[in-house]
């Protein structure tokens, strides 16, 4: 199920952003990347609409994944 940014509270946003950012791991390019950056950036990219918020019920989890993921693995088409 894809979870509407809006229908979160700010700081439940934040913290949801932050989590993810936190777990892609360590930055090998050039430069470091700040973490309010990073969060910025991917804060852009679900206003956009690139990055979706799912929930699973399986895991009863909150991800952050690609439009592109939830469309391959949903097998929607646009």
């Amino acid at each position: 199920m894809v979870i509407p940014p809006e229908r979160l509270a700010p700081d439940v946003l934040i913290a949801l952003i932050e989590a993810y950012v936190l777990q892609e791991g360590t930055d090998y390019g050039e430069q470091e990347v700040p973490l309010a950056r990073k969060i910025d950036q991917v804060s852009a990219q679900i206003k956009k609409g690139k990055v979706l918020i799912t929930w699973d019920e399986e895991t009863e989890s909150c991800n952050l994944i690609s439009r592109e993921q939830f469309k391959a693995g949903s097998g929607l088409e646009e």
